[in-house]
């Protein structure tokens, strides 16, 4: 709008600008990653004019587990599985090389640590102990040029001592990454895919007290768990 502003010599004719506010255009968040230093959120948006991607994954041998001070487990995790489904993304209306994954939980298996899977300071663990791995949540982004890989992975580890006792679920919740992994007391590097799909994820994570007291005592709950896996991913076009 304008108006006049009268003086004692001439009138001089001014305009009055107010500010619009500003809207910030806001795009579909599909997965974020974190580390134990900083957090940060990807904003992407799955292109549709792309074909879609078969992803499989598949889990080896020398894994290791650890939790708290404790010396970390050997874990033999040959024969875990899972399938999935990936598609391009683009960022800031840019295309990139990620691909945008997710699994499907009903496919994904991870070995239970029992003693025919797992070594304790060289020793299988005593046949009635064993810890199921029941995945929650297993998704992320693969960068086909690095072979940068990112997995949010959640999951309830389920301890039992024979039939006489069984303690309530610890969460896991990490990113697995082919990068560094680092807390306080835990960390570990990764291995970015190689041209054979091999790779070796890692992830810290903060393990939260649980109604056991035994189990809170025994493992210093809260405290650090730190995981690496060796693993094998590949990825087909669908079509």
């Amino acid at each position: 709008m304008s108006c006049k502003i009268n003086s004692l010599r001439s009138p001089i004719p001014c305009k009055l600008f107010t500010k619009k506010p500003k809207f910030r255009r806001r795009n579909n968040i599909n997965f974020s990653s974190s580390t134990s230093s900083e957090k940060q959120q990807k904003t992407i948006s799955i292109s549709t004019n792309t074909e879609p991607y078969n992803v499989s994954f598949k889990t080896q041998r020398a894994c290791k587990l650890g939790i708290s001070r404790y010396p970390d487990f050997e874990y033999d995790a040959e024969g875990g599985a899972g399938t999935g489904s990936g598609a391009k993304v683009t960022t800031q209306n840019q295309a990139n090389n990620d691909l945008a994954v997710s699994f499907d939980l009903e496919t994904l298996y991870i070995p239970p640590l029992t003693s025919s899977t797992t070594k304790f300071l060289g020793l299988p663990l005593p046949p009635f102990l064993k810890i199921d791995i029941i995945p929650e949540a297993f998704h992320g982004s693969i960068n086909q040029e690095s072979g940068k890989v990112d997995f949010e992975f959640k999951a309830k580890f389920l301890f039992s001592a024979g039939s006489f006792y069984k303690a309530p679920p610890l969460v896991v919740k990490t990113v697995l990454t082919t990068e560094e992994s680092k807390g306080n007391i835990k960390s570990g590097r990764g291995k970015r895919l190689d041209e054979e799909g091999k790779c070796r994820l890692v992830g810290v994570a903060i393990v939260d007290p649980i109604d056991d007291f035994l189990m809170n005592s025994f493992l210093g709950l809260p405290t650090e768990c730190l995981a690496e896996l060796n693993a094998v991913i590949s990825i087909s076009s669908s079509s």
